[in-house]
C-alpha cells in the first residue's frame, strides 16, 4: 500500500539521522585501531549533507538532510581512548512535493572506549564499545529513546603505503517501534598515501535492516581522500553511495580533525 512505503521512506530517513557513531579517519565509516596516545586529544568536525529518491505506486518520496557532527578523542593511556561524539541534525522530506517532515535538533550522544589490545608486524586489534545516550528528541524523530549500547571489533593491517581495516560490530537497538533489537554490523576499508600527506580512501559495509518487513538490507560505498595539512592537522572529502534500496541515495561528506 503507498502509505506503508511512504512511512517506511520517512522512517529509512530518520533512522540514517540519527545512526551517527563516532569513527577515526572521516570519510571513512569503517574504524581503525589506531589510539591518540596518553594524554592526548584529537577533535573532529564532520558536515554531510544526503538525499534520498524512493517512487513507488504513484508516490515519490524525497528526503534530504544535513548532519554537523563533533567528536572528541582522549587518550586515557597509550593503546585506550575515550570518545565522545555529539551530532546536530538537519531533516526535510517531500512526498509529490509536499514536505511532510521538517525538524532539527541535536542528535544522541555517544560514549565509546576504543581498546587496541593486539600489536603485531603491522597487524592489530582492538574493541571499542559504547553507550548511546537518547538525548535527542525521538518524537522529532532526532533520536532513539531509549539508552542503547554497541560494540565493534577492530582490525588493521598496515602494508607499507597501504592499509586495511575491517569493522565486526553488534548493536543494541532498544526500542518501542517494533524494529530488530539486534543489529549486526559488517564493514571493510582501506587507504592509500599515493603522495606524502595525501592519501586515497574507500570503504564498503552493510548492516541489518531494523525493519523486518524490508528483505534488502542497507549496503554502503564510500571513496575520499585524507590531507594532511601539518601533522596534527587532516582534512577530508568524500562520497557515500547506496547500493541497496533502504541505503541513502548519495551522501557528500567533508570534515577537519586536530590533535593536541
Amino acid at each position: 500500500m503507498t502509505w506503508k512505503f511512504f512511512l517506511r521512506g520517512i522512517l529509512y530517513f530518520i533512522l540514517l539521522l540519527v545512526a551517527c557513531p563516532s569513527w577515526a579517519a572521516h570519510p571513512l565509516i569503517t574504524d581503525d585501531t589506531g589510539t591518540q596516545g596518553k594524554g592526548k586529544f584529537q577533535m573532529e568536525l564532520n558536515g554531510q549533507y544526503d538525499w534520498d529518491d524512493e517512487d513507488n505506486e504513484g508516490v515519490s518520496v524525497e528526503a534530504y538532510g544535513w548532519e554537523a557532527a563533533a567528536t572528541l578523542s582522549y587518550g586515557i593511556a597509550e593503546n585506550v581512548d575515550l570518545v565522545l561524539s555529539m551530532p546536530y541534525l538537519w531533516g526535510k522530506a517531500e512526498e509529490n512535493d509536499v514536505k511532510v517532515y521538517d525538524e532539527n535538533g541535536i542528535g544522541d550522544l555517544v560514549l565509546e572506549t576504543k581498546m587496541r589490545i593486539i600489536e603485531k608486524n603491522g597487524f592489530s586489534l582492538a574493541l571499542k564499545p559504547g553507550i548511546i545516550f537518547p538525548t535527542g528528541d525521538d518524537e522529532k524523530g532526532l533520536g532513539v529513546g531509549q539508552i542503547s549500547g554497541q560494540i565493534f571489533l577492530i582490525a588493521s593491517q598496515e602494508l607499507g603505503s597501504w592499509a586495511f581495516h575491517t569493522n565486526l560490530g553488534y548493536i543494541r537497538n532498544e526500542n518501542d517501534a517494533d524494529e530488530h533489537k539486534d543489529i549486526w554490523h559488517a564493514s571493510l576499508a582501506g587507504t592509500f598515501e599515493i603522495i606524502k600527506d595525501l592519501t586515497l580512501v574507500a570503504n564498503i559495509g552493510i548492516e541489518r535492516n531494523p525493519d523486518d518487513a524490508v528483505k534488502d538490507d542497507p549496503a554502503f560505498l564510500i571513496g575520499g581522500i585524507i590531507y594532511s595539512i601539518t601533522e596534527n592537522l587532516d582534512v577530508d572529502l568524500g562520497v557515500k553511495f547506496g547500493l541497496t534500496e533502504p541505503e541513502t541515495d548519495i551522501s557528500a561528506l567533508a570534515g577537519v580533525a586536530f590533535r593536541f
